[in-house]
C-alpha cells in the first residue's frame, strides 16, 4: 500500500496513542482518497478515522508475542538504510 506504514506492534516503548490516530488517519485518507473531505463528508470521515483508532488501540494491547521488543531507533535505521538503498538503485521514491 504505502511504504511509509510502519508496523506498531511489538516497539518499545509502545506505539502512543497519537501513533495509533496517526496511522488511522493515513487508511482512511488512503481510502478515501483524500487528505482532506469535503464538508459534506468531514463528519464521516473523522469517524472513520476515530473508530479505526479505537479498533487498532485494541489489536495492539490484545496481541501476544515471544519475540522480543523491537528498538525504535534500530527499525529507523534499518528504514533509513532501505531508502538509500532504493535511491542508489535509482528506484522511484
Amino acid at each position: 500500500m504505502c511504504r511509509n506504514i510502519r508496523p506498531l506492534n511489538n516497539l518499545a516503548p509502545p506505539a502512543t496513542n497519537d501513533e495509533v490516530y496517526d496511522a488511522a488517519l493515513q487508511f482512511v485518507r488512503k481510502l478515501a482518497g483524500t487528505r482532506n473531505p469535503s464538508q459534506a463528508n468531514r463528519e464521516a470521515f473523522d469517524h472513520a478515522v476515530e473508530e479505526i483508532a479505537h479498533t487498532t488501540r485494541h489489536l495492539l494491547d490484545a496481541l501476544v508475542t515471544n519475540a522480543p521488543a523491537r528498538d525504535r531507533e534500530t527499525e529507523a535505521a534499518k528504514a533509513r538504510a532501505r531508502y538509500e538503498a532504493r535511491v542508489a538503485a535509482g528506484a522511484p521514491r
